[in-house]
């Protein structure tokens, strides 16, 4: 097992990211150790310069006569690719495994997207459940009658305060010696990264991630459909799961998780629209986003269909802006390096897609400030569903949304210096200008688009003094950040 310094170097990975990877690490060393199997281990401080992973694997090569090596496929498009030139460079075979991290192989997913423009991740994810039985019904139907229970999980911040949910504190971090050891190798070694390695807050072990399935589905899950698209100021996790960076590392495996919520649901101890509402996160686009980033790799990463080009804000690393709902996602990020799917999708991600922000600079810094952030995940993601740089691939129209849309959703704009109902003047929510100066932008490629060429309408009939008022303000905003 290696700890490549030069691979955490890349780009600025969030340090408390790092440290959980390393962490993880070190632990299942000492757990085959204590097994009893023989490993090779090269730590960050082992000659940091020369860890790189072609270097060690060269002297270990040499000092063990290792004749093959077998490892898990592995989840980046680069690293997979790069193994044939690593085999002839090490001068021995390598030879790679399907991964148990999941449900639906690589094959299979391109057989069923075959020959079809675009895709829906509604189309796979009830084939998922059909044939993997799961939530279904002895007579083959969806539990409850319905596929999909997105109605009874959207649920208003004004409702969030009239019912007054009660959110439970997720456990204090366990003092850990190999986390602490491995904390201190990161802050030394990658200062100018995002965070504080020390605040890690997430297990690192196999055992930890059950235990924290278990807390989830035992505390929060219940109320973790309702409340899903729900943002609440200074409150990082509500009644989410974060699963995603134990899932994604292989602390557990994606059948685990959702047998946990179906039996959670079978036993009476959850409601059907939460249980739905997680699997679907799983099943569905978990499986689906990886699905996509395997099918249009590697040419992806280049795509670009808004022409969209501004650098990052300057806030993009300090959260330093007066836009509060943006604010407190950054700081989320930073402090924790975790944001829930709405904070990413319609606050930052929303942002970057109203601003043209250039989609390598977004999709870097998602990669950068994420605990959960690999390749797999973030491509198609930031570039498909956030930015809409595809063209529309397998989202079916730009998640775009006004100021209105934060209102309702959270408690920020009540303590923000701009006022979400103001349309105009120095107060006025800059998403009110954005939303609509990126419609004018884009007027000739979604005025037929079935879902938002309403909104196109509604741009070509205002005065085009009014048009003109917008753009100016969103350009003035755009240019001050």
């Amino acid at each position: 097992m290696i700890e490549s310094y030069p691979r955490g170097t890349h780009i600025q990975y969030h340090q408390q990211k790092l440290t959980l990877l390393y962490s993880a690490m070190r632990h299942y060393s000492a757990d085959l150790k204590k097994r009893k199997f023989n490993t090779l281990y090269h730590h960050l401080t082992d000659s940091p310069a020369q860890g790189d992973y072609t270097t060690v694997l060269a002297k270990w090569i040499d000092q063990h006569r290792i004749r093959e090596i077998h490892l898990l496929e592995p989840n980046e498009y680069d690293a997979l690719h790069s193994l044939p030139a690593l085999s002839k460079k090490l001068g021995v075979p390598i030879h790679s495994h399907p991964s148990p991290q999941f449900l639906v192989p690589r094959a299979e997913f391109a057989t069923w997207a075959s020959g079809k423009k675009h895709l829906l991740m509604e189309t796979h994810y009830r084939r998922l459940r059909t044939e993997r039985n799961i939530l279904m019904t002895p007579q083959g139907q969806p539990e409850g009658g319905d596929w999909n229970l997105d109605d009874q999980n959207r649920r208003t911040f004004r409702e969030f305060a009239k019912e007054k949910p009660k959110v439970p504190p997720l456990p204090p971090p366990v003092k850990d010696p190999i986390v602490q050891e491995v904390a201190a190798d990161v802050s030394k070694l990658f200062p100018q990264h995002p965070g504080q390695a020390a605040n890690l807050w997430v297990p690192t072990t196999r055992e930890g991630a059950l235990d924290w399935l278990k807390l989830f589905l035992r505390q929060r899950l219940e109320k973790f459909g309702p409340w899903e698209d729900t943002m609440v100021d200074g409150e990082t996790i509500l009644f989410h799961s974060v699963l995603s960076p134990l899932l994604n590392l292989g602390l557990l495996t994606p059948l685990e998780c959702i047998q946990g919520a179906e039996k959670a649901y079978r036993d009476g101890k959850a409601p059907l629209n939460s249980v739905e509402g997680f699997i679907r996160q799983i099943l569905g686009w978990r499986e689906f986003i990886h699905g996509i980033y395997w099918l249009k790799m590697p040419e992806y990463r280049e795509v670009n269909f808004l022409g969209a080009d501004r650098p990052l804000p300057k806030w993009a690393y300090t959260g330093e802006t007066e836009m509060r709902c943006v604010s407190q996602a950054i700081h989320g990020a930073v402090d924790h390096a975790y944001n829930h799917h709405i904070q990413r999708l319609m606050v930052l991600g929303n942002y970057f897609l109203l601003g043209g922000y250039e989609p390598k600079a977004v999709l870097r810094w998602y990669t950068e400030m994420y605990l959960d952030a690999y390749d797999w995940v973030m491509v198609p993601n930031v570039l498909g569903m956030i930015l809409f740089a595809d063209g529309g691939f397998f989202a079916t129209k730009p998640y775009a949304a006004g100021a209105a849309y934060q209102d309702k959703m959270g408690n920020h704009c009540a303590s923000c210096r701009f006022d979400p109902k103001k349309k105009d003047g120095p107060d006025a929510c800059p998403f009110h200008s954005l939303y609509w100066n990126f419609f004018g932008q884009h007027a000739k490629l979604f005025g037929k688009n079935p879902r938002i060429g309403m909104m196109v309408k509604i741009w070509e009939k205002k005065p085009s003094a009014e048009q003109k008022e917008i753009r100016q303000r969103a350009q003035r905003f755009l240019d001050a950040q």
